[in-house]
């Protein structure tokens, strides 16, 4: 069975605001917008990595309204999450859409968010691996430091950790060892990348270049899509409508096609050899 991996930021690619918006920062008493202006402040201020800088302005923030935030506090809040249209009955669709064509599909996301938000979301079970940024906690539960942050560039790393089946973060030498196309678990053909901007741009390049799949994805404003799709950046922009026969839909459809019929052109190939 031909296996393809699409892969998803999550804040404005399946959700429709940075996660952390829904309710986690209206309950620390903060506006997005002041938030956001903060962190960006900090990072320039300190010298700080940006990722970084708004995981530890959250736990400040937390202790200035006198509470510490457990891994509980933060599952709730995946609740709060409003989806793009047709996000929830997507996966079963798409899904059986590539299991009648012979195609396994896995589901993974990459994301600069918060994993322990997203362990509360009602679609977490659909996903292969979720990689996001998480906390580490005190004897007591709290959250009490960042443990594992993720940018937009060390994003990446998790493009080729799928490539060659090294999904565990402990796999360091399995993800840099050299492996024969033939041998890695879904080629880079076979990858789809879908985010909303500009932090994605890496990864989309990457899978890119590499014969792979990107799609940017927009609400409203097409202003960063209209920029990535001119520059070469990524094959697709398509309104974020998860809907069947969607545009984005209906892409995401002609690719696992396009996918089958080049796998089934190697294998008339290879017969010659054999």
């Amino acid at each position: 069975m031909i296996k393809v991996a699409l892969m998803y930021d999550f804040d404005k690619t399946l959700c429709t605001r940075n996660m952390q918006e829904y309710d986690l920062l209206p309950e620390l008493g903060v506006q997005p917008e002041v938030f956001w202006k903060e962190v960006a402040d900090m990072s320039r201020r300190e010298n700080m990595e940006s990722t970084l800088a708004y995981m530890y302005l959250l736990l400040q923030k937390s202790r200035d309204r006198g509470f510490y935030v457990k891994r509980e506090n933060f599952q709730v809040l995946g609740k709060m999450i409003e989806y793009y249209p047709g996000v929830r009955e997507y996966f079963r669709r798409i899904n059986e859409y590539g299991r009648q064509r012979g195609v396994e599909i896995q589901h993974f996301i990459i994301s600069s968010g918060t994993k322990e938000i997203l362990e509360g979301c009602d679609i977490y079970d659909e996903f292969t691996r979720v990689y996001a940024c998480e906390f580490h906690y005190d004897d007591k539960g709290n959250a009490d430091w960042p443990a594992i942050a993720i940018n937009y560039t060390s994003k990446t790393q998790f493009i080729f950790r799928i490539n060659k089946n090294a999904l565990e973060m402990y796999e360091d030498k399995k993800v840099n060892a050299y492996l024969d196309r033939s041998q890695r678990d879904v080629p880079f053909t076979n990858m789809v990348y879908l985010g909303d901007g500009m932090t994605d741009v890496p990864c989309m390049k990457i899978v890119r270049d590499n014969g792979g799949y990107s799609i940017c994805v927009y609400d409203d404003d097409k202003t960063i899509a209209e920029d990535l799709l001119t520059h070469g950046r990524v094959n697709f922009a398509k309104k974020a409508d998860y809907r069947e026969d969607s545009p984005l839909d209906v892409t995401l459809k002609a690719i696992i096609d396009k996918i089958v019929q080049e796998e089934n052109l190697r294998n008339i190939q290879k017969e010659f050899y054999e």
